[in-house]
């Protein structure tokens, strides 16, 4: 594994390439993440976001790839999200293999695509946030220029199935949040001096900033109980309608226990709850940019073990309850197992059971003893990785312009 070390070297305007895709939200959220630290910075950086669902669509839209999902007359984006709000999770693993097919029946078509963005924008570093696309990325950039630096930020705890992130016949960094995923690079054959360790996932600066407020008030201002136990329930940008069931399942804590939902965008769930609410108080919001604020309110977390809302609800303190069974998406599995292993969080095998490890939480000891653990973890992954990408950039530089000396 290896550690950069810092260069003096600098160059008057350097450009990054982010490649991105749509689906899932997580890795948009990534790359907002790196985009908001460049951006107070005031470095002399020129950030591109590339998205590649987006490129794959036009492409598929003329015929020039292979695209079943565009043969449907859908876009993979959608598929994920519908999988999502319907809890049909189980066809992720069919939907994961589909996008490796896609990806290899596309191979040619897709380098020859990289060859013609990195002609036309001269990258001098490409970041991939994206699976299945580390060798297209790299093959592409090193036919036009050779020597380019190319980095996977690998956005999940693992790489699961293995190969899915991790392409060891690259030449590219890869980023990896866990030890889990350091693990696997190095059984696959990456270089050690290719492995960058960092303390986690990747989240929105904003998670990291204090919050000058007093949760009593605020609470009350949400029509809640200044004092009671409060969680908060959160299942990604478009929710889930295992909300209702979380919600109905609670009830019967009856004035000891009140929540917050976040519905995200969807707005016939947030109706749905509204309409639901019993004796117990809650307080439903759709899509919102204040999450870390609620986090603020909030002891604790439920929701779907997926790497981002984890990381965010830890980063906030919040001790987690998450499920995991034949539903949980593949890539967010091993999460569990890290929940477990860190004691940051109960693992449960269905929502079904949510009230009873509600009621752990009731008792002040094992309260005490999750919050102790989540305090523990200190995660700054989005400020390693952009130091991380300088350090790149700037070696990657040096290395050229000695290069350039030489043949001279």
């Amino acid at each position: 594994m290896t550690t950069l070390q810092p260069s003096l070297a600098r160059k008057e305007k350097f450009v990054i390439n982010i490649v991105t895709l749509g689906s899932g939200g997580g890795h948009y959220a990534s790359c907002n993440a790196i985009c908001s630290i460049f951006e107070q910075s005031n470095t002399p950086y020129l950030i591109r976001v590339i998205d590649a669902g987006e490129i794959m669509n036009g492409l598929a839209k003329q015929k020039k790839i292979v695209d079943i999902y565009n043969l449907l007359g859908s876009r993979v984006e959608d598929v994920y999200a519908w999988l999502q709000k319907n809890n049909w999770t189980w066809l992720q693993l069919l939907k994961m293999r589909l996008d490796k097919l896609l990806a290899k029946l596309n191979y040619s078509v897709m380098v020859k695509v990289t060859e013609e963005y990195c002609r036309e924008q001269h990258p001098d570093l490409v970041v991939s946030i994206v699976p299945c696309i580390s060798k297209v990325l790299w093959e592409g950039v090193q036919r036009v220029k050779p020597g380019t630096p190319l980095v996977t930020i690998v956005t999940d705890f693992a790489d699961c199935p293995p190969g899915l992130w991790i392409e060891p016949e690259t030449g590219n960094y890869f980023v990896c949040g866990t030890e889990k995923a350091v693990e696997q690079a190095r059984s696959l054959g990456v270089k050690e001096e290719r492995i960058i360790k960092t303390s986690g996932m990747l989240i929105h600066p904003r998670f990291y900033e204090p919050i000058e407020c007093d949760r009593r008030a605020e609470r009350q201002k949400l029509g809640l109980d200044p004092d009671r136990l409060t969680g908060l329930v959160m299942f990604g940008g478009n929710g889930s309608k295992v909300m209702l069931e979380i919600a109905k399942r609670l009830e019967c804590f009856r004035e000891k226990l009140q929540l917050i939902f976040i519905c995200g965008r969807n707005e016939e769930l947030a109706k749905a709850l509204r309409e639901s609410q019993g004796i117990q108080k809650r307080f439903v919001i759709t899509f919102t940019q204040d999450v870390p604020y609620y986090m603020h309110l909030s002891d604790f977390f439920i929701g779907k073990p997926g790497p981002g809302c984890i990381s965010e609800a830890l980063a906030m303190k919040l001790p987690v309850i998450v499920e995991r069974n034949w539903l949980t998406l593949i890539q967010e599995r091993y999460n569990t197992d890290w929940i477990q292993q860190k004691q940051v969080g109960l693992v449960i095998p269905s929502f079904h059971n949510v009230a009873q490890a509600v009621e752990q939480f009731f008792n002040p000891e094992t309260f005490s003893h999750y919050r102790a653990k989540v305090a523990a973890i200190n995660n700054r992954a989005v400020f390693e990785v952009t130091h991380i990408l300088q350090q790149i950039l700037a070696n990657s530089y040096n290395t050229t312009v000695a290069e350039l000396m030489e043949q001279r």
